[in-house]
């Protein structure tokens, strides 16, 4: 957190205008031993963050920067920084998180460009394993919910295509992918056979939730659970004002949770091993997105990836990670969507798997800073508590713009 100007840090730039801090609460979910998540409660930023080239940077020849200043405007609205990207020339040149629904527009600009990444992000739909009235602690029943999913039909109508279909929660390209494993197929007919075989009770309905952004996907992975397994499902949609208390529930594991399944996205930091981030937060025992009890399978393995210092090994055992999730079927899986970026004609922008990064950005001659009489610096947007929307994202959250 800084939460006052600068100039700050050590990097390829420097904060010298501007100061961006959150406002976090803990959800305890053991008070012995002591483990907890912390959740943003509210961002307190300034309307713009002005960040400076740092021109003695110790590896500027490959790092950078390569542009005098970044200017982070949190004073437009995500709708708002798009259409001045695709729009102008001079007022926005990336923004990040660009939504599927707004990629079509963005491809049609004369002003900007479309860049994609397979990012290491995933979308799936947790199930609660620990509903006392339906089975889904069993095997056969979260093998049924699986198959019942058409994956490619979610990418393309809930996605517009920018996604990637992936096993478990490892994508293809991440370190600890399974050699050879291939995602659930779909298949109802074998679907509605292993329902039928766990013993899901008659006329209960599967309740699906997802938050205003994934509403579209629940939808859709609602649909296809009524068709294969012919059986009611009900979609609750999670307004935003009750997002928070809805991620303190799950992460605290102290109330019943009303859904079986939710739609929900997460993402790593690092490919070196994915289980660290996105596996454990969904299944293990300090995880804090595990709806259920904790499964023993799986905090072994997690333990003994947890003490291996053999880079090899610890990719080994990734991979048996994401096998067993996939053997135990213990989420409904869906798919890695891609990160989609609204980028000026005359910037040169690589994106990373992992974050957001300017230290590489480039302009050309022909960029607005750098004809007569402009002062050349790059800009970008962020606002950082967008209203609710329909519009399929990664979290919801609004991008940045350069």
């Amino acid at each position: 957190m800084i939460d006052e100007p600068g100039p700050w840090g050590t990097g390829p730039f420097t904060l010298v205008q501007g100061a961006s801090s959150i406002l976090t609460r803990n959800a305890i979910m053991s008070p012995d031993p002591y483990t907890c998540s912390w959740l943003i409660e509210s961002e307190d930023r300034s309307p713009e963050v002005v960040l400076d080239a740092n021109p003695a940077h110790w590896n500027r020849a490959r790092r950078g920067p390569r542009v005098q200043r970044a200017v982070f405007r949190n004073d437009l609205s995500p709708a708002e920084a798009l259409e001045r990207c695709i729009s102008t020339d001079g007022e926005v040149d990336i923004v990040t998180e660009v939504s599927p629904a707004d990629a079509a527009q963005v491809e049609a600009s004369e002003h900007a460009r479309l860049v994609t990444a397979d990012a290491n992000r995933v979308l799936t739909c947790i199930i609660n394993r620990g509903r006392a009235d339906v089975p889904l602690d069993s095997v056969d029943v979260r093998k049924a919910l699986n198959l019942a999913v058409d994956r490619s039909r979610i990418i393309a109508d809930g996605l517009a295509g920018y996604a990637n279909e992936m096993p478990a929660m490892t994508p293809p390209w991440s370190s600890g992918f399974p050699e050879g494993a291939r995602p659930y197929p779909h298949d109802p007919d074998e679907a509605k056979r292993l329902f039928a075989k766990g013993g899901w009770p008659s006329g209960r309905p599967v309740r699906v939730a997802a938050t205003p952004p994934f509403a579209g996907i629940a939808q859709l992975v609602a649909g296809d659970l009524r068709k294969a397994l012919d059986i009611g499902v009900e979609v609750i949609r999670v307004p935003a004002e009750e997002v928070l208390a809805g991620s303190r529930a799950l992460v605290e594991k102290k109330l019943d949770l009303p859904w079986d399944l939710l739609v929900h996205a997460w993402f790593d930091l690092s490919s070196e091993a994915p289980p660290a981030a996105v596996h454990r937060e969904f299944f293990g025992r300090d995880g804090a997105f595990r709806a259920g009890p904790p499964d023993d399978g799986f905090d072994a393995l997690f333990e003994a990836m947890a003490v291996e210092l053999d880079g090899e090994a610890l990719v080994r055992i990734a991979e048996q990670i994401d096998t067993y999730c996939f053997d135990q079927a213990l989420a409904v899986f869906l798919c890695a969507p891609q990160a989609l970026y609204a980028v000026n004609s005359h910037v040169d922008f690589g994106p990373y798997r992992t974050t957001f990064e300017i230290a590489e950005v480039a302009v050309d001659e022909g960029h607005w800073s750098r004809r007569p009489g402009a002062e050349r610096a790059t800009t970008a947007a962020t606002k950082p508590a967008p209203a609710a929307t329909d519009r399929p994202g990664f979290s919801g959250a609004s991008g940045n713009a350069c």
